[in-house]
């Protein structure tokens, strides 16, 4: 029988403790702690579909929401406190946090999600196992598809990319992206950030020297996405984003990337996994290759006003359609 506790508890670049049911960790072991790196639609999705998907699975646990506000050294001591707090199972939403989480936690489990390549940042050491005390779920994203899809909607002879230099995910995607943009005989035009105040001047910098830009779910980059879609479209510039969740409310000619609620789910299952009993290293790295994870978002208001069409085959397979001003599901 699963013992019936629920509360939830939310931080904002700083860290709260734990006041509910008890006044110390050992006579409250239901509790897990999520950190995520930084508020945003994906990452907000990810957390609730974790909690959606164990609430349904018979779990009413505790949660310690933590948010480190775009901040690693804020993520470090969200990890220190999980552990001091003795969380029964640790949950890393990005890869900064899911870093800080396998580096303070060695005896408590952790599972990462939204993490895109947790081999190449350490977390473990291949994709078929987990290690001793973390696995989880991957959200790769199809780069070259997606920037293949962007040079189908128009003339992209020159490609823009800001990315955050400081994020492990985010080299790694754009690592990709020049790749592909190489291979297919695209210039490669890209600026970094440290943050995401930066990301207004760094689109400023590449504006007038690109024919589109790929957005990639670089966290710190998403999170400032407005100021990097104002400066686009106030010069004619279509953007293309890998993350559905936070495009809704932006002008993005078109999102083409996984459903991070459902990846919040599949993160839920793992995790209900880990507390029934299973080692972490027999559970391998969880990619999302179900087509019902992929979403496609495009936008005709913003085709309309770049005088871009986008063809039969992208508007049959879109998921949601912008038009009007109205968001239409199909």
């Amino acid at each position: 029988m699963k013992r019936v506790r629920f509360i939830a508890l939310v931080a904002v670049g700083m860290l709260v403790a734990v006041a509910a049911f008890g006044t110390g960790a050992a006579e409250r072991p239901d509790v897990i702690g999520i950190s995520k790196i930084v508020a945003h639609p994906a990452l907000d999705a990810v957390e609730q579909g974790i909690m959606d998907e164990l609430a349904d699975l018979g779990y009413e646990l505790e949660y310690d929401l933590q948010n480190a506000a775009g901040d690693v050294s804020t993520a470090a001591s969200i990890a220190t406190k999980f552990r001091s707090d003795r969380v029964r199972l640790a949950v890393g939403i990005a890869t900064p946090t899911s870093q800080a989480l396998v580096n303070a936690l060695s005896d408590i489990p952790v599972v990462y999600a939204a993490v895109t390549d947790p081999v190449d940042a350490g977390l473990v050491d291949s994709y078929e196992r987990g290690g001793p005390n973390v696995t989880g779920v991957s959200d790769m994203t199809p780069v070259r598809a997606q920037i293949e899809m962007l040079a189908r909607l128009t003339d992209l002879r020159r490609l823009g990319h800001v990315y955050a230099s400081g994020e492990a995910n985010a080299v790694r995607l754009a690592d990709m992206a020049r790749e592909a943009a190489n291979e297919l005989g695209i210039e490669f035009v890209e600026a970094t950030v440290t943050n995401s105040a930066e990301v207004r001047q760094a689109t400023q910098s590449i504006i007038g020297r690109v024919d589109g830009i790929y957005v990639s779910t670089d966290n710190t980059v998403v999170s400032a996405l407005s100021s990097l879609v104002d400066v686009a479209m106030t010069a004619g510039i279509p953007v293309l984003t890998a993350d559905p969740s936070s495009a809704e409310e932006f002008d993005v000619l078109a999102a083409w990337g996984f459903d991070y609620y459902q990846m919040g789910r599949v993160a839920g299952r793992l995790i209900a996994r880990i507390l029934e009993g299973t080692p972490t290293s027999e559970i391998g790295t969880v990619f999302m290759t179900d087509p019902s994870d992929i979403d496609l978002l495009i936008n005709l208001d913003v085709a309309q006003r770049l005088g871009i069409s986008f063809p039969d085959d992208i508007l049959q397979t879109a998921s949601k359609i912008v038009e009007n001003g109205v968001i239409r599901t199909q």
